[in-house]
């Protein structure tokens, strides 16, 4: 490495610092969500094939979450794979949900899921996501079920207008079968039919392309 690397890598640490100390002055929000977006473009830009852009941006998530973590934010809801998502060409999609995978299998062999007892949750439909994913998922889910320092939760096969759309059709199905009377029917119940019960609004969203768009995130 040559003197002026060395130097950078320096001088990008004690900004790095510096801008931590700013941070943890502040108010933090207990609740971040991010739209990971942006990998397809930067992979073309840099001259790579969509898929190592795809690994690109999930090494870069797991930064962010460190960072999370270092400044005190306790929930992070990332997302990770989209509805719309499956519109996509069938060797792309099976390729994230290859990576998806590794990543979440990854996480159970991740010391630090365990040391800051990070609780993994995943939200969204899981009916066009293969087996095997939908079994890691469970096992993650199971295996993290007692941690309660942190939360992730991660986005896979989700969209909010569907979340809300399948809300509204159990809550139908509860009412024709007299399980809920219509004029039980409000804010707090409907929260209760939603993918998870628990999940805060977040106080703020992040979306790693610089468009100002939520695309159907969180509704």
């Amino acid at each position: 490495m040559s003197i002026a690397h060395k130097i950078g890598d320096i001088a990008s640490g004690v900004y790095e610092q510096a801008l931590m100390e700013e941070i943890r002055k502040a108010d933090v929000p207990l609740h971040l969500g991010i739209i990971t977006d942006g990998n397809r473009r930067y992979a073309r830009e840099a001259g790579l094939t969509p898929n190592e852009g795809h690994v690109r941006g999930k090494d870069k998530l797991e930064e962010v979450l460190d960072w999370a973590m270092e400044v005190g934010i306790r929930i992070v809801t990332v997302y990770g794979f989209s509805s719309e998502n499956f519109k996509r060409d069938p060797e792309e999609v099976n390729f994230l949900f290859d990576l998806i995978n590794d990543s979440l299998r990854g996480l159970l062999k991740d010391d630090r899921i365990f040391k800051n007892q990070i609780r993994v949750r995943i939200i969204g439909d899981f009916k066009g996501l293969p087996e095997y994913l939908v079994n890691t998922i469970h096992d993650v889910e199971k295996i993290t079920a007692g941690f309660k320092k942190f939360k992730f939760n991660i986005a896979i096969g989700y969209g909010g207008r569907q979340e809300i759309i399948d809300a509204v059709k159990n809550i139908a199905a509860d009412v024709v079968s007299k399980k809920l009377k219509i004029e039980d029917i409000n804010e707090k119940l409907f929260r209760n039919y939603l993918y998870d019960n628990t999940l805060t609004d977040p106080d703020l969203i992040l979306r790693t392309s610089g468009e100002e768009r939520i695309s159907n995130f969180l509704l």
